[in-house]
C-alpha cells in the first residue's frame, strides 16, 4: 500500500466533500499521491470518494467522517495537518459490495477511484482515474440490485403548463417517457417514485418529493439543440418510429436522462435500444391513493399480502418485474389487453401452464446481465447465467411448440435460440466460474493455446520445485532443507536453526526467522521469475480472452434483449395462467357497453387467506343502475366487497383472469378510491383534511368510464357537515353517471331518490344480543344498526354497551319529540332504527305458527325488550 506522510491541507482549505482550495499553494506540499486524491475528488465533490490503495478502498476527511458513521467503520487517521490528524476510514476491496449497498440504500452516491495504472511500472503514484459514479438511480451491479425493483433515475423538464417526464431503469435497459399537464407531476411521481431525479435549475419542487432524491443541473443540459445530438447519436433515424415526435418535452427530458447516466457510468448506455412512450389514453389509471387502499403492491400493515404477493408465482427475475410492472400501469381494454387474455386462456388448457413454468425455471435475471455486457462490466459468473439461460431456450421453444396453439407462436418467433454464441460460452466458460476475474480460473483449458501453455508452466511449478528440493539436499548434504514460497518474500530455500554445519557459498540470506534461515541461489531465483512471470501472464492473457468474449456477445445484445422480453412475457402470462386454474378463476368479458357485472365476486387476497369461508357477491351496474348505496354493520364486510369489485377491474386489464365465477366489464378509465384516511402530519393535514383532499379529487376527475369507491364519506367532521357533504357527493356522482360504489352509516341518505341508484346492505342477524355477520350483500338498504352490537364483541365493557343503550334510546325519543312539534328542514340525523322486537314481528307470519312457536315468540320478544329496559 502506497504511503503518505506530508500532511494534508487543513479542513478550512478544503472544499465541500474534502476537496481542496487553491489558494495559498497548500496543495502543492502534499504528496503526489495526495495531490492525486483531491484532483479526483473536485471532480466528485456531491459524492463518496473510494479511493483504492492496494486492497482497500480508503475515503479521507468528510467522507471518512461520514462512511464511518454510515457504515458502522472504524475511523482511523493518516499524517498530520496543521496538527491535525487527517480522518481516514476504509473497506476492503473484496467485500466493498455490501457496503456499496448500504450507502445506496441510504441514497447516497459514491464515486470510485481506481488503479488504472501498472504499479510495477509507475512512477510515482499509481495512476488512478474515477471509473464510474454509483448514483441510486444508476446501479448496474448484480450484487446491489434487488431482484424485484426497478431503481428507476427520472428527469423532469417543465416548460409553462407542461412537463417531459422519462425513466430510465439502467439495469434493464428500458426508457420510458411520457408528456403531461405540471399539475399532474406530483400524482405521477407518487405512483411511480425515482430511487434519484434530475431537473434543471431553478425548477419548483414537486410536491412529495424527498429533496435528497433531487439533483439540479444545469440548463443547457436541457437545451434542445444539445438534447437533439444526444437522441441522434443514440437512436438517429429509429427515433422517428417510437411514436412519441410530438412530446419535444419528454424528448428532452429523456436526452438529459442519457447524457446524466453516462457521466455516472463513464460508458455510453449501448443497451438503450428503443424510448417507450407511455399515452394517458391507453391506460387505466389508478391513483397513489387507489393503489395503496387497494394493496396492489404493498400491504397497509407493512408485511402483509397483497395483490401482488398472491400473484407473484413467476420462475424468473424479469417475469417478477414485468408482472409488477402491468399492476402499476394497467391499460385499458384494447388489443394489447386482449393479446394478453388470449395466451392466458391457451395455457390454461390441456395440461396446463406447468410445463413452460417448469421450462422456466432457472433461466437468470439475463435482462440486466446484457446491460452489464454492453458497459463492458459483466463478471465470469454473469456469462456463466448467460450460457445457462441460452441452453434452457431450446427446451423452451420445444414446450411452446408441443402445445400446438397459435397464440403462443408469437413466442416461439421471437425467442431465438443464439447457437453460436451458445457453443462459444460453453467452449469458453468453466463450469462454474469466480465471481471476478481477480484471480483468473474462468477460462476453458483448450480453448487457447497460449493460455494453456502459461497455465501448464505455473501448475508444473510444484513438481520442478520438488526436483530441486532434492538437487539441492543432495549437493548440499542438508537433510532438512526445504524449498517453500509465500506472497511477502516470494520462493526461498529454508533450512532450520538446528543445522549447524556449512551454508553453500552460492546461497544468499532472504530472510531470518526465529527458527529458520531462509537463503536463495541463482537457479531458485530463474525458477521465481519464470512462475511469476507465468502467472502475470496467464492473468493478463484470461483478462484478454473474456473482453474477446464481450467483444463478441456485444453485437448480439439487442436480439438477445428481444428475446429475454419475450421470456419475461411468457413468465408473467403463465403465472396468470397457473394462478386462474389454481384459484378458480374465470375469463372476463369485455364489451363496449357501459355495464359491470360480476356473478360471485371474491376479494383474491382475503380468500386466499379465509379459504371456502369467503362468501362470494354479485354486483350488476348498466344504465339504469350505476350508484349502489351500501349500508350495515362494521366488519360486515363493506370494504372488502367495495375493493373485490375494484381488484376485479384491474386483473381484467392487466390480462388476467378474475376471482368470479362471471364477469363482464364495459368500458373503464379510471379506479378512484376513499377508503380509510390518516393524519399527514407531516404535512399539516388532519385525518379529515386529507379524506375531502381525495373526495375533492374524484369529484374533479372522475368520469362516466369510472369506477368509484367511498367509505365512509363524511365521518370526520360534525354529524350535520358529514351528512351534507355525503349528500352533494352522491349527488354529484350520480349526475355525472360514474359508477359507484358508496358505503355509509348515515341512514338518511337511504332516503335519496337519484337517477341510478339504488340500496343495498350487508346482512346480519343478531340473537341473545349477539351479532352474526353473514357477508351476503342484499338489495335494500339495512333494517338496523348494529353499532352496539359490534362494540359488544370488541370487547367494549357491558355498563358501557348499556349505558350506551340507554343514551341512544334518549336521542332517539329527543329526535322524535322534536319531529312532532315541528317540521325538519332535513332528515332527522338520529331517525330510529326499528326495535329488534318490532323487526322480529315483522318477519313472522301468525297463521303459521303452533302454538308452541308462539309461545316461544312471546317469551323472545319479552327477552329483546328486557335488554332494551323495558
Amino acid at each position: 500500500m502506497e504511503q503518505c506522510s506530508t500532511p494534508a491541507p487543513p479542513l478550512a482549505e478544503r472544499k465541500r466533500g474534502g476537496g481542496p482550495v487553491n489558494e495559498s499553494g497548500a496543495i502543492r506540499q502534499h504528496t503526489p499521491m495526495m495531490r492525486q486524491y483531491f484532483e479526483l475528488k473536485e471532480q466528485c465533490p456531491d459524492a463518496l470518494l473510494f479511493y483504492r490503495m492496494g486492497d482497500f478502498y480508503e475515503l479521507f476527511f468528510d467522507d471518512a467522517e461520514k462512511a464511518a458513521q454510515l457504515l458502522g467503520i472504524t475511523l482511523t487517521s493518516r499524517g498530520q495537518s496543521a496538527g491535525r490528524a487527517i480522518p481516514m476510514a476504509g473497506v476492503p476491496v473484496q467485500s466493498v459490495d455490501g457496503y456499496l449497498a448500504k450507502l445506496v440504500r441510504l441514497g447516497e452516491r459514491v464515486a470510485i477511484g481506481e488503479q488504472i495504472g501498472d504499479p510495477a511500472t509507475a512512477k510515482g503514484p499509481v495512476e488512478r482515474a474515477i471509473v464510474r459514479i454509483i448514483t441510486p438511480g444508476t446501479i448496474i451491479d448484480g450484487a446491489l440490485l434487488d431482484g424485484g425493483q426497478e431503481p428507476l433515475l427520472l428527469a423532469l423538464c417543465p416548460e409553462g403548463t407542461r412537463c417531459g417526464m422519462a425513466w430510465l431503469d439502467a439495469a434493464g435497459g428500458h426508457l420510458r417517457v411520457r408528456e403531461v399537464a405540471d399539475t399532474a407531476v406530483a400524482d405521477i411521481l407518487a405512483r411511480r417514485p425515482a430511487a434519484e431525479i434530475i431537473a434543471p435549475e431553478d425548477t419548483p419542487v414537486p410536491a412529495g418529493i424527498d429533496p435528497k432524491k433531487l439533483q439540479f443541473l444545469e440548463k443547457t443540459g436541457f437545451q434542445t439543440r444539445r438534447c437533439d445530438a444526444v437522441l441522434e447519436r443514440y437512436f438517429g433515424e429509429r427515433l422517428v418510429g417510437f411514436g412519441c415526435n410530438d412530446w419535444p418535452l419528454a424528448l428532452r427530458a429523456a436526452a438529459a436522462l442519457l447524457n446524466y447516466a453516462e457521466t455516472r457510468l463513464r460508458s455510453s448506455l449501448s443497451q438503450i435500444q428503443r424510448i417507450h412512450p407511455e399515452r394517458a389514453e391507453e391506460e387505466l389509471h389508478l391513483d397513489a391513493t387507489a393503489l395503496r387502499a387497494l394493496e396492489v403492491v404493498e400491504s397497509l400493515q407493512g408485511n402483509g399480502p397483497t395483490l401482488l404477493t398472491l400473484l407473484q408465482k413467476t420462475q424468473t427475475t424479469m417475469g417478477a418485474r414485468l408482472l409488477r410492472r402491468w399492476l402499476l400501469r394497467p391499460l385499458r381494454q384494447g388489443p394489447v389487453v386482449a393479446a394478453r387474455q388470449e395466451v392466458v386462456a391457451a395455457l390454461t388448457q390441456g395440461s396446463g401452464p406447468v410445463a413452460i413454468q417448469k421450462a422456466l425455471h432457472g433461466i437468470a435475471d439475463a435482462e440486466r446481465i446484457l446491460t452489464r455486457i454492453a458497459l463492458n462490466n459483466a463478471s465470469p459468473r454473469d456469462l456463466a447465467q448467460l450460457r445457462s439461460t441460452l441452453q434452457a431456450l431450446p427446451g423452451l421453444r420445444l414446450v411452446i411448440q408441443e402445445t400446438g396453439n397459435p397464440a403462443l407462436d408469437v413466442f416461439e418467433q421471437r425467442i431465438t435460440l443464439f447457437v453460436t454464441l451458445r457453443t462459444l460460452l460453453e467452449k469458453a466458460l468453466v463450469d462454474t466460474p469466480p465471481m471476478t476475474q481477480r484471480d483468473g480460473g474462468y477460462i476453458r483449458a483448450g480453448h487457447d493455446g497460449e493460455l494453456d501453455r502459461l497455465q501448464q508452466l505455473s501448475q508444473n511449478l510444484q513438481e520442478v520445485l520438488r526436483d530441486l528440493e532434492q538437487q539441492e539436499r543432495q549437493r548440499t548434504g542438508i537433510a532438512q532443507l526445504k524449498i517453500q514460497f509465500n506472497r511477502v518474500h516470494g520462493f526461498y530455500i529454508e533450512i532450520a536453526r538446528s543445522y549447524q554445519g556449512p551454508i553453500p557459498d552460492d546461497y544468499r540470506r532472504r530472510q531470518t526467522t526465529k527458527n529458520a534461515e531462509r537463503y536463495i541461489n541463482d537457479a531458485l531465483k530463474a525458477i521465481e521469475d519464470q512462475a511469476l512471470s507465468a502467472e502475470s501472464l496467464a492473468l493478463s492473457r484470461e483478462r484478454l480472452l473474456f473482453t474477446q468474449l464481450l467483444q463478441t456477445i456485444s453485437p448480439e445484445v439487442p436480439a438477445l434483449q428481444d428475446a429475454m422480453a419475450a421470456v419475461a412475457e411468457l413468465d408473467a402470462l403463465s403465472t396468470l395462467a397457473e394462478r386462474a386454474v389454481t384459484l378458480h378463476w374465470c375469463a372476463p368479458h369485455f364489451v363496449t357497453e357501459p355495464v359491470l357485472h360480476i356473478h360471485d365476486g371474491r376479494h383474491p387476497v382475503v380468500e386466499a387467506q379465509i379459504g371456502s369461508n369467503f362468501v362470494p357477491n354479485d354486483l350488476d351496474f348498466d344504465e339504469e343502475r350505476r350508484m349502489l348505496l351500501i349500508t350495515g354493520p362494521n366488519m360486515g364486510g363493506k370494504s372488502t366487497y367495495m375493493r373485490q369489485t375494484a381488484l376485479i377491474v384491474l386483473l381484467a386489464h392487466i390480462g388476467s383472469w378474475v376471482p368470479a365465477r362471471e364477469a363482464v366489464i364495459g368500458p373503464v378509465d379510471q379506479i378512484f378510491t376513499r377508503i380509510g384516511a390518516a393524519d399527514d402530519l407531516a404535512g399539516g393535514r388532519s385525518t379529515f383534511m386529507v379524506e375531502m383532499s381525495e373526495t375533492a379529487r374524484i369529484l374533479h376527475l372522475a368520469t362516466a368510464q369510472s369506477l368509484v369507491i367511498l367509505d365512509e364519506i363524511g365521518r370526520g367532521t360534525a354529524t350535520h357537515d358529514g351528512l351534507s357533504i355525503a349528500w352533494a357527493t352522491a349527488e354529484a356522482l350520480a349526475e355525472r353517471g360514474a359508477r359507484t360504489l358508496f358505503a355509509t352509516h348515515y341512514f338518511e341518505l337511504t332516503e335519496l331518490d337519484l337517477p341510478g341508484l339504488r340500496n343495498a346492505h350487508l346482512d346480519a342477524l343478531t340473537q341473545d344480543d349477539q351479532v352474526v355477520f353473514l357477508h351476503r350483500v342484499e338489495s335494500g338498504p339495512a333494517a338496523q344498526s348494529y353499532g352496539l352490537a359490534v362494540a359488544r364483541l370488541a370487547g367494549v365493557p357491558d355498563p358501557v354497551v348499556q349505558r350506551a343503550r340507554q343514551r341512544l334510546r334518549q336521542l332517539e325519543e329527543s329526535s322524535r319529540s322534536s319531529l312532532s312539534h315541528t317540521a325538519p328542514a332535513q332528515l332527522s340525523l338520529f331517525q330510529a332504527a326499528p326495535h329488534p322486537a318490532v323487526y322480529r314481528l315483522s318477519q313472522v307470519e301468525p297463521d303459521q305458527l303452533s302454538p308452541r312457536q308462539a309461545l316461544d315468540l312471546v317469551y323472545a320478544l319479552k327477552e329483546l325488550a328486557r335488554q332494551d329496559g323495558l
